[in-house]
């Protein structure tokens, strides 16, 4: 890490992703036992559509502020 560049930008990447995957598991969590074999898999489903809905938000709010 030269520069403490490289790393903030990992630590913050680390930081986003975990948050992602806190609220995808405790939204699979309702629907799927955590017990279950293909939690994981349900988990990372989850929080691709949570990535999706902000991308999804943060561009009609962009096409909403340019008209």
């Amino acid at each position: 890490m030269k520069n403490g560049a490289p790393g903030c930008s990992e630590e913050a990447m680390s930081l986003i992703l975990r948050v992602f995957f806190i609220l995808a598991g405790s939204i699979t969590a309702l629907f799927v036992a955590r017990d279950s074999l293909n939690f994981d898999v349900m988990q990372m489903f989850v929080a691709i559509l949570l990535v999706i809905a902000l991308l999804l938000a943060g561009s009609i709010w962009s096409l909403w502020r340019q008209t």
